[in-house]
């Protein structure tokens, strides 16, 4: 297997995981900014201890700071939106992050891109507009979506920051920092709204483990490794992936059926994925 063929299999791999996150939000009897904030806290340690038996980590940088503040919003965001609708609409409001990325690779890192990069973009936009059943500002759908677009403007920034630190930081000390920062952002919004968070129950707790270990730091690793062959725009519409994973996790576990239109848009997508993770080949 190629060095690039080996990055699109962690992509693949991290994306399966960040989608399997999304059902967490269902699970667990918590808050988003409880859930992340536990979720960023095991993952920080359990980051830290690989990065101490293999040597003292790289020190922090402002860049990272920035990184964690803003993993901290997507993440939130992303459970909010699965909150106030469904684990499908967070996850398809999630996918317009290829668009951002685009935009964002341009405006940050002076990238022209080409005509199949737009397509493949302009394809997600597409399934994500078949998507959406309703434009009333009161239904649920709407709204989870709304939540869904800011954490794909987050994820999109992070994807390009990312990109830019993988080139002279491992992936293990991105990893760790970012969710160190991201841990640390969370901390004094969840002390402000402590009289409205519920006690964590034992299952609770070990769902947050789950979540921080396997879906945060595994995942978080690999896809940032990914990005030292892999342009972030090709990364991130293969990770356009996630609703689908996602979706067919929700079916198989929480028994959500998708619809006719849910089908239609994520077809688009899984054909965005395709065309992305081909050029990149």
């Amino acid at each position: 297997m190629s060095p690039r063929a080996t990055d699109l299999a962690l992509v693949h791999a991290a994306v399966l995981l960040f989608g399997f996150a999304g059902l967490f939000g269902k699970w667990l009897a918590l808050p988003p900014v409880a859930i992340v904030l536990g979720r960023t806290v095991v993952a920080a340690a359990a980051l830290a201890a690989i990065a101490l038996a293999r040597g003292r980590p790289a020190g922090a940088t402002w860049r990272l700071v920035v990184n964690g503040v803003v993993l901290a919003v997507h993440w939130t965001a992303f459970f909010e939106a699965i909150a106030v609708s469904s684990v499908a609409v967070g996850l398809l409001g999630f996918a317009t992050f290829p668009l951002f990325v685009l935009l964002l690779e341009r405006w940050l890192l002076g990238r022209r891109w080409s005509g199949i990069e737009a397509a493949t973009a302009a394809l997600v936009a597409v399934g994500l507009a078949v998507l959406v059943p309703s434009f009333d500002p009161g239904d649920a759908t709407l709204r989870g979506l709304a939540w869904g677009v800011v954490s794909g403007f987050t994820f999109a920034l992070l994807a390009v920051r990312s990109r830019a630190l993988a080139r002279t930081h491992s992936p293990l000390d991105v990893a760790l920092w970012q969710n160190v920062f991201a841990a640390l952002a969370l901390l004094p919004v969840a002390w402000l709204g402590r009289d409205a968070l519920p006690a964590p129950s034992a299952r609770d707790v070990a769902l947050i483990f789950v979540l921080g270990l396997a879906c945060t730091a595994l995942a978080h690793t690999m896809f940032i490794a990914s990005l030292r062959r892999l342009t972030a725009h090709t990364a991130s519409v293969v990770a356009a992936l996630e609703p689908v994973y996602g979706i067919a996790l929700a079916l198989a576990l929480l028994g959500e059926v998708p619809a006719v239109r849910t089908i239609a848009g994520g077809a688009l997508i899984v054909l965005a994925a395709v065309l992305a993770t081909r050029r990149a080949a």
